[in-house]
């Protein structure tokens, strides 16, 4: 049994564990990362970039097939088109590979020690890792929690056979025919899009009386419309109840309470993920908890001393962004410097079909905070590069203090209105004003123009509507 000793133990090498790391490595802590799989978690591996592969991929064969269908007024004409999924996620395994082999070069670069295989707590300062060669055993002064999340897997409908998660769903070998999708959340409807622009035929399962009740219905209105034009069918008040006798089918339950079957070759389940906690021995050292989730304060400290946690296994927003910010941030705290977690705002995007981007209060939770308030919205069909780029669906809507104009919220839906985020993030955290985004040249012709005029809007003067 190998026994080796550090200053930093980090369990995990998602986006929080991974630049924890490399950061902790920067500012001369020995560093040790322990994973089990690739370098990069679920995000760069099974998640985030994939995903927006395989969205990209459709978007692209979408497009085409429009053109084909003689229903593009830009004079553009192609034959017959076909798609080869397989080397589809080819492509896509070659990306998530190049950043695997990217991520692990960052880790060398920062001197930090990766060891492969599964961590479990032995105590507070002790963990053991099954590696291929034996156990080996990490004595730390600091230990960093980031073992992440995994999807949420239903009792009734168990992954499996037709049965698949996100996961699977990424590494499809060809477009099934009918897939049900259970869960009208993000996951699902990104996905749902991509694979209907793909030639499915997809039917969106959902529970609650909408889809994306994270944002609010006006915001998600054109993604509705979008999901119309793409023939997905979406079943609202509609629960899930297991699968056919044939595995041919998905076995649901109406609003009405009567029994119905939605046949499909694919069953994708996306009703949400759960904090990785068990299997890593965190019941050894007595850790409180959150719920399922374990607690921390503004520095992302544990109940133990000398224990740190971040990212998903921390509680929501689950967010890529999230976890790293808090990675770099515990880092620095080991380092000895002073710093805490503060932020106004973490931005979330769907990337549906059109993209969607929320930072900050909403309008409803802003009054709840602020009492009056000022809305300034601009709509994309009043913006000349989303109607070169026929994306003129859409608006930016900025939710402001009444008194000081403060803002306190900012939201988009729109074709890539991801690329927005940080602009939107950065108003929030250096506490922009109306005035500030109003005065700030935004160019000519982009769709961030429709920030600026967003603010000029809620200030009783926009330009261009």
């Amino acid at each position: 049994m190998k026994e080796i000793s550090c200053k930093l133990l980090v369990i995990g090498a998602g986006p929080g564990g991974y630049v924890c790391a490399i950061r902790a490595g920067q500012l001369g802590v020995d560093t040790v990362i322990v994973e089990f799989g690739k370098p990069g978690g679920t995000c760069l591996n099974v998640g985030c970039i994939p995903s927006k592969a395989l969205i990209h991929a459709a978007e692209e064969f979408g497009k085409i097939a429009h053109i084909a269908g003689g229903k593009d007024p830009l004079g553009i004409k192609v034959g017959a088109l076909t798609l080869d999924l397989t080397k589809t996620i080819a492509w896509k395994d070659g990306i998530v590979s190049r950043l695997n082999s990217g991520v692990a070069g960052l880790l060398k670069k920062a001197k930090v020690k990766t060891v492969q295989g599964w961590a479990t707590f032995r105590d507070g300062k002790t963990v053991e890792v099954e590696t291929e060669t034996g156990t080996q055993v990490i004595h730390a002064e600091t230990v960093v929690i980031a073992t992440g999340s995994a999807p949420v897997e239903l009792p009734f409908l168990p992954f499996g056979g037709p049965v698949i998660s996100s996961t699977e769903a990424l590494a499809l070998s060809e477009v099934p025919e009918k897939l049900a999708v259970v869960g009208g959340g993000y996951i699902g409807l990104e996905l749902g899009m991509a694979f209907a622009k793909m030639g499915a035929k997809v039917t969106v399962v959902e529970a609650l009386p909408r889809v994306l009740t994270q944002y609010d219905a006006e915001l998600t209105r054109p993604v509705l419309k979008r999901l119309g034009e793409l023939g997905v069918e979406v079943m609202l008040g509609v629960k899930a109840k297991g699968l056919s006798t044939k595995g041919d089918a998905l076995l649901v339950e109406t609003a009405e309470g009567m029994n119905a079957k939605v046949t499909a070759d694919r069953i994708l389940v996306t009703v949400g993920r759960k904090p990785l906690t068990e299997g890593w021995g965190l019941e050894r050292i007595d850790l409180d908890m959150a719920g399922k989730f374990i607690r921390i304060d503004d520095q992302c400290r544990t109940s133990m001393r000398g224990i740190f946690a971040i990212g998903d296994v921390t509680g929501e927003p689950m967010l890529a962004h999230r976890a790293m910010a808090q990675g770099e941030m515990v880092a620095e705290i080991v380092a000895g410097h002073k710093r805490s977690w503060d932020k106004r705002a973490i931005p979330a995007i769907c990337f549906t079909d059109p993209e969607l981007v929320a930072a900050g209060l909403t309008p409803e939770e802003a009054k709840a905070f602020a009492g009056e308030i000022k809305i300034g919205q601009f709509p994309f069909a009043a913006n000349g590069r989303a109607m070169t780029k026929q994306g003129e669906d859409g608006f930016v809507r900025v939710v402001a203090r009444a008194d000081n104009h403060l803002l306190l919220g900012i939201q988009a839906v729109g074709q890539g209105v991801s690329e927005l985020s940080a602009a939107f993030g950065l108003a929030l955290e250096m506490g922009a004003r109306l005035e500030d985004i109003a005065g700030t040249i935004h160019a000519h012709p982009t769709q961030g123009e429709g920030f600026q005029e967003a603010a000029l809007k809620a200030l009783g003067h926009a330009l261009h509507v």
